[in-house]
């Protein structure tokens, strides 16, 4: 959810308090990489040799983060912002070729995900094809109950049961009635309460013990990644939105906690940001909007229970967002676009007091990019967080541009682009020249290979953590990039070939690796 840059980010001029959180006092760099970028043969990356593979490429190249995008299963448009669920995990990212060794699937079950391209993720067929494989996997499971190397099951689905007997109950009833969303079902299962008394409970049990399953395989399998990451000294970046998808477990067992009428279960108002000088029509994200008082009523215990569900699957957690921690454009539901809301508060630092109290020694790096006012700016050093710095918004003004490098604070991320921007080389070709005459008298280039031209900016810059995309690595065009804002599909679809990767190793990984030893990461 990146916003355009503003022309400077304002500071606070007020004495903050001691932070509550001050942990980023080391300098390192990292890669940031979705998963689904991974390549292979089962239609898109998955937890498996290709995985561990690119933490060998990290390690060699003197990184010590790989950062994710969120994990959580994907609904229409493919985006990992918009999922079934906060707590859930992606299945289409299961490596079904363990599954195989396992017995659980033939070899053959595989071959039209092979068949697919591997260059570009097609969703659809994903759809079409993973859960009906999972479905298989489980009914063999379930007949001859193989001890697998991942744990026991019913262990699995005891300590997770808080979310997942709702999310799996969730997933069950929608693929039950074709696909709708949750508000469109019967009255008698549209709230997860109704649901529990409906006979179709016991009538879908396999659903969604099948559901289950692949939930164990996703966290027993991203453990196993985890663990080869932690062997070469490598820690997980995370990413967590600050806003669910309407059409979600989340919102569907815990109606209270969001704007939504408790009648058609309709949002009354829906998240985006207002009109600017980029976008006349705002950004109408669609969200449900939280009811922060009876958030704050039971202290916080939903979204404790989201952050120790994201703090289980990495170390560092990029909050997406921020600003709206502070205050949040509340835009009257139903609308065309984001041009009519208002201004309302958030939570504000009692969230964070609070995350504070559960997680004290919680890494939290908040995104704070756009339109920052002095309140924003405010929560984010008084909760002590690391913002961000985005190069490609730092041009074609003066000096006082927050993101150009100089301006850069040690308790902060630096990036050239996010997920939501254009690869460097694609955004420097159709840059206005202005921009691109600027970044290469700041940065004293020619601006032949400005990928490569940000990577060492980054490195230089006094942020203690310079994150890059993997295909600014490999100095790609517009083609890689991960998404657009303004396309509703077609997105998160680019991956990378494992010979390109190889190519790497040796002399890219040596300059990364003298890189990162003339800077201090």
């Amino acid at each position: 959810m990146s916003r355009p840059r503003p022309k400077s980010v304002p500071t606070s001029k007020s004495a903050a308090p001691l932070p509550l959180f001050n942990w980023l006092k080391t300098r390192g760099a990292g890669v940031l990489l979705h998963p689904t970028s991974l390549p292979g043969d089962q239609g898109c990356g998955v937890f498996d040799h290709h995985a561990v593979r690119f933490l060998d490429f990290l390690q060699t190249a003197g990184m010590k983060y790989w950062q994710v995008c969120p994990l959580g299963p994907t609904g229409y448009g493919d985006s990992p912002y918009q999922c079934f669920s906060a707590f859930a995990g992606n299945p289409y990212l299961v490596d079904l070729a363990a599954l195989v060794r396992f017995d659980l699937l033939a070899a053959s079950d595989l071959a039209p995900l092979a068949a697919l391209s591997a260059d570009r993720t097609d969703y659809g067929a994903i759809y079409n094809l993973k859960p009906r494989l999972l479905e298989s996997a489980y009914a063999r499971f379930k007949a001859q109950r193989p001890a697998l190397p991942y744990g026991d099951f019913t262990a699995f689905c005891q300590k997770n049961a808080d979310w997942l007997d709702a999310y799996a109950y969730f997933r069950a009833l929608k693929d039950h009635f074709n696909g709708l969303a949750w508000w469109e079902w019967p009255l008698e299962v549209r709230d997860f309460a109704r649901a529990n008394k409906s006979q179709l409970r016991a009538r879908l049990a396999d659903a969604i013990a099948a559901c289950q399953f692949g939930q164990y395989l996703f966290f027993s399998q991203w453990a196993l990644i985890r663990a080869a990451a932690r062997e070469r000294g490598i820690e997980i970046i995370g990413d967590l939105p600050i806003f669910v998808a309407g059409d979600s477990a989340d919102a569907w067992a815990n109606p209270g906690l969001f704007e939504l009428d408790p009648k058609t279960f309709l949002p009354l108002a829906v998240a985006g940001v207002p009109p600017d000088y980029f976008s006349a029509d705002g950004q109408l994200w669609g969200n449900p909007l939280y009811r922060w008082d009876a958030h704050r009523a039971d202290g916080y215990a939903w979204w404790l229970a989201r952050m120790r569900a994201t703090f289980e699957v990495c170390d560092i957690v990029r909050i997406d967002h921020f600003r709206g921690f502070d205050a949040y454009w509340r835009i009257p539901y139903p609308a065309k676009n984001a041009r009519v809301g208002k201004w309302v508060p958030g939570p504000g630092l009692d969230l964070f007091r609070a995350f504070h109290a559960a997680f004290p020694d919680a890494r939290i790096i908040a995104e704070d990019l756009g339109e920052l006012t002095d309140s924003v700016v405010r929560l984010r050093e008084d909760s002590g967080l690391p913002g961000m710095l985005v190069l490609q918004f730092a041009w074609g003004g003066d000096a006082k541009n927050g993101y150009l490098p100089h301006n850069a604070t040690p308790n902060s991320a630096i990036y050239a682009g996010t997920h939501d921007n254009d690869t460097t080389a694609g955004w420097y070709q159709a840059a206005p020249e202005q921009e691109r005459d600027h970044v290469r008298r700041y940065l004293r280039v020619d601006g032949k290979d400005v990928a490569w031209d940000f990577v060492r900016a980054s490195y230089a810059s006094a942020s203690r953590l310079a994150v890059i995309t993997l295909p600014d690595v490999l100095s790609l065009g517009s083609a890689a990039r991960f998404n657009t804002l303004s396309k509703a599909e077609g997105n998160w679809q680019w991956r990378y070939r494992a010979a390109a990767l190889e190519k790497f190793f040796g002399g890219t990984t040596d300059y990364l690796r003298e890189l990162a030893a003339l800077y201090g990461r």
